[in-house]
């Protein structure tokens, strides 16, 4: 860990001068920048009078936050093969996010399984063939490059009419897959 860019980074988070942090932390303005600059390392407590002056602590400056990973490739991807159909998680445990992207693939003359009414939004883009979404009683059909946006205040379900298989990213918010 670079305890000076650190150090540097809190400062300039809290828009204090060196010398603001300097007098709050009762060390020099000299002795802080050569901290910055990794030229000289502060006692464990001074470091926790310059952290209280930054208003943090020994436990949250050394935390160390594991980085998300952003990027995903296909190894990263869960496949459920289903008799009607095959749903792709493309976002490793996503269950834990605000939402879930997946593909679903629908084969001919099947459908998805029924989401339930919840709390919640939805998003689907068919990727490639045409679909049916089943919302109450009403259909909607839709075909490659179309979209759909709902709520989920009402059960509904995907069904592929066409005869070859359908492909749909589809998104959840809060995740349901």
């Amino acid at each position: 860990m670079d305890i000076g860019k650190k150090l540097k980074e809190l400062r300039l988070q809290n828009d204090l001068t060196l010398g603001d942090l300097a007098s709050r932390s009762e060390v020099t303005k000299g002795f802080l920048s050569q901290v910055e600059r990794n030229l000289t390392t502060p006692s464990i407590a001074t470091l926790e009078d310059i952290l209280e002056a930054l208003g943090s602590n020994l436990s949250d400056f050394f935390r160390e936050e594991q980085e998300r990973q952003i990027v995903f490739s296909q190894q990263d991807f869960f496949v459920d093969e289903q008799d009607d159909y095959s749903i792709e998680w493309i976002i490793p445990n996503a269950q834990k996010n605000e939402m879930e992207p997946i593909l679903l693939t629908l084969h001919p003359h099947c459908q998805s399984h029924q989401l339930s009414a919840y709390q919640g939004e939805e998003f689907g883009y068919v990727l490639k063939g045409s679909v049916t979404l089943v919302r109450g009683n009403k259909k909607f059909r839709l075909k490659a490059k179309e979209t759909f946006y709902l709520d989920g205040t009402e059960s509904h379900y995907l069904y592929n009419h066409g005869s070859s298989d359908a492909k749909i990213l589809w998104i959840t918010t809060p995740p349901m897959f």
